[in-house]
């Protein structure tokens, strides 16, 4: 019997063995300590802040010249 046939006969059995096989690979997990969580945040927040003024001032320049483009047609 195939997997995908099996899978779809008895369901409860399948729902079983993917929470038994998640629970292991969970189990498998080294997570990070507390260090290197803080660390990464703030590397993160840095991240988003240059960012955020990289685009703030791209939409600066870039609205400023289509009201000068705007200015010459008039």
């Amino acid at each position: 019997m195939s997997t995908e046939a099996h899978k779809r006969t008895n369901p409860a059995v399948w729902l079983l063995n993917y929470f038994r096989e998640s629970r292991e690979e969970m189990r498998k997990i080294t997570w990070p300590s507390k260090q290197d969580t803080f660390k990464y945040s703030i590397v993160v927040i840095g991240l988003c802040l240059i960012l955020a003024f990289f685009f703030a001032g791209l939409d600066f320049a870039l609205s400023s010249g289509l009201q000068k483009l705007l200015a010459l047609k008039k």
